[in-house]
C-alpha cells in the first residue's frame, strides 16, 4: 500500500516510515505539517496517511477533516502522544488511533484493517447516495489504564448514564466515556434505542422484552445474562420497534 507519514517530530516520523517500509509497504511522502499532508495526498494519492495531531499551523484533526473533503480521501490512522483527542479524531472517519510510541504490532494491525473497505471509502459511497450524509463512526473511544481503547460499536450491548460519565457495556467488559447518551442516540439512531432516560441499547443484541410484576418491564440481551429496566415512557416506542424488526 502507498502511505504518507505526517509528523513534525523527525525521529517519530522516521521511525514510522521505517516500520512501514520494513513491512513491505511504500512510503510515498514524509511531511511535517497538516498543510503539507494535504498537498502530498493530492499529488501522491496514497491509500493511507499516518497522521500526528499536535502540529504547528494545522493540527491533525483539522487536516483529517480537510482530507475527507477530497474526491478520493485516504484511510486515516492517527499516531499521537495525546489520548484526549480520541473522540474528535474518530469523528473524522479515522480507522485507527495509536498512542506514541506505537509498537510495530499495533501499527501493522491498523494497516491490515485498511486493506479492507475503510471508513473513508464507505463515507464516499454514502456521499454518492446522499450528499448530506454524516461521517460513519464504527468505534467508541474510551480512556483506560492502557491508554485509548477503541471499542467496536458492534461489540457494545448498551450504554447507561453513570453520574457525569456514560458506562459502556461491551463484550470484553465495561468502560466509561465522556460522551452523552443524547449525542450517542442521535449519531447512531439507526442502531441504538432508548429504553430509559438513563439507558440506550444496541438493537442488534436485544433478545426480548420481559414482563415483571406490577406492570414493570425489562429487556434481556443476547450473549449476556443481564437486564435493563424499561420506563413506562419508552415502552410503547420499544414495543413498536420490536414489532418492526
Amino acid at each position: 500500500m502507498r502511505i504518507v507519514v505526517c509528523d513534525d517530530e523527525p525521529l517519530a516520523r522516521e521511525r514510522l516510515a521505517r516500520i512501514v517500509q520494513e513491512s513491505g509497504h511504500q512510503v510515498v511522502a514524509q511531511v511535517t505539517t497538516g498543510a503539507e499532508a494535504i498537498v502530498a495526498v493530492k499529488t501522491q494519492q496514497p491509500d493511507i496517511i499516518l497522521l500526528d495531531i499536535r502540529m504547528p499551523e494545522m493540527d491533525g484533526v483539522r487536516c483529517a477533516q480537510a482530507l475527507n473533503e477530497l474526491e478520493h480521501p485516504p484511510a486515516i490512522i492517527f499516531v499521537t502522544a495525546y489520548d484526549h483527542y480520541a473522540i474528535a479524531a474518530l469523528k473524522t472517519n479515522a480507522i485507527g488511533y495509536l498512542l506514541k510510541p506505537a509498537n510495530k504490532d499495533e501499527l501493522l494491525e491498523a494497516l491490515n484493517k485498511a486493506k479492507n473497505l475503510n471508513a473513508a471509502q464507505l463515507n464516499e459511497i454514502r456521499k454518492l447516495e446522499d450528499p448530506t450524509a454524516r461521517p460513519i463512526r464504527e468505534h467508541i473511544a474510551a480512556r483506560t489504564h492502557r491508554g485509548v481503547e477503541l471499542i467496536k460499536l458492534t461489540d457494545i450491548y448498551y450504554f447507561t448514564a453513570d453520574q457525569k460519565y456514560v458506562k459502556v457495556r461491551h463484550k470484553n467488559g465495561i468502560v466509561l466515556i465522556d460522551e452523552t447518551l443524547k449525542e450517542l442516540e442521535q449519531e447512531f439512531e439507526d442502531r441504538l434505542f432508548r429504553v430509559h432516560r438513563n439507558a440506550i441499547i444496541n438493537l442488534s443484541f436485544l433478545d426480548y422484552l420481559e414482563t415483571l410484576d406490577a406492570g414493570q418491564y425489562q429487556v434481556r440481551f443476547k450473549g449476556i445474562n443481564e437486564t435493563l429496566a424499561v420506563s413506562r415512557r419508552h415502552l410503547p416506542a420499544l414495543r413498536d420497534k420490536i414489532q418492526s424488526m
